[in-house]
């Protein structure tokens, strides 16, 4: 982390606390976590289940705060985010890290208070994996910071089920496993044409450390495991037809993108138009998956 000294936040606004809180990440997790409380069995009071949603959001941004405060010196240096806050000289990493510390106690807090404990801790266990786990050990250290780290956005759809059920059966752990897959090739695609930056800032993502053809073929294995997996909640009868259906047309279109991006022989970013679209689909995928997961328990209850 930076030991540099940057200036007051004189010239900082509503924008720039909002940017701490990575509010396009924010989007994913808030989707997804929704999701795993709208397909669960049982009832919610709706006010309950917006504060559920709201503490989640709340801890998603917590814990991007403290990753720009823990990694404001790489930032720095990398095109895509110099002109965050904190690298641009906005906000001081003092005031980021209390921001981020309020935040995540508060959240975790009014979640145990009003929601559940379980949802709670599984709220405290999510922001400690992605600060503690993913930001300090292992992005610096292992080009498999990805994959490990990963398993802190699979959190949501756990802690969305368990506020209303405050329980956690197998369709929710599948979810989990799903967003955990989906990972790896999702980030790899986008580390494949933002290479030269990860090796700018010394992160050792699989691209720098292992080149293009092996990060090639690791996100064909993943998409490999995503894609059977995905389905799993329908072979298992925990939905029907509707979710069984979109996730084998989704499924089928993640495979033929990323058999695309592992027969791309390219090395400079310009040329990597199969991993850019691999990378815009990712996002889609899973948006689609998971409404599809919903729209199955309304159908079928």
């Amino acid at each position: 982390m930076t030991t540099q000294t940057l200036p007051s936040t004189a010239y900082a606004d509503w924008r720039d606390y909002l940017a701490l809180l990575k509010p396009r990440v924010m989007s994913l997790v808030v989707f997804s976590a929704a999701c795993g409380l709208l397909a669960a069995p049982g009832h919610i009071h709706p006010f309950l289940g917006a504060v559920a949603i709201l503490c989640i959001a709340i801890a998603a941004g917590a814990a991007g705060a403290l990753n720009q405060w823990f990694e404001s010196d790489i930032d720095a240096l990398m095109k895509r985010t110099a002109g965050r806050p904190l690298p641009g000289g906005r906000i001081a990493p003092q005031e980021a890290l209390a921001y981020g510390v309020a935040l995540s106690v508060g959240s975790v807090a009014v979640m145990g208070l009003a929601v559940g404990w379980l949802a709670a801790a599984l709220l405290a266990i999510s922001i400690l994996f992605y600060v503690m786990i993913y930001t300090v050990w292992l992005k610096r250290r292992t080009p498999q910071n990805i994959v490990i780290g990963g398993a802190a956005g699979a959190f949501p759809p756990l802690i969305g089920w368990a506020a209303v059920t405050h329980d956690v059966t197998l369709l929710p752990v599948l979810l989990f496993s799903i967003i955990f897959l989906w990972t790896p090739p999702h980030f790899w695609a986008l580390a494949l044409f933002m290479e030269a930056d990860y090796a700018k800032a010394g992160v050792p993502m699989l691209p720098v450390t292992h080149g293009p053809a092996v990060t090639r073929r690791q996100i064909l294995l993943y998409t490999a495991l995503l894609v059977p997996v995905s389905l799993l909640p329908w072979v298992f009868g925990l939905t029907g037809w509707v979710y069984g259906g979109i996730a084998a047309g989704l499924g089928a279109v993640f495979a033929w993108y990323a058999l695309a991006v592992s027969r791309n022989t390219a090395t400079l970013a310009v040329d990597m138009a199969p991993e850019k679209k691999l990378f815009r689909f990712s996002l889609l995928y899973l948006f689609m998956l998971f409404a599809g997961l919903v729209a199955d328990h309304w159908i079928f209850g």
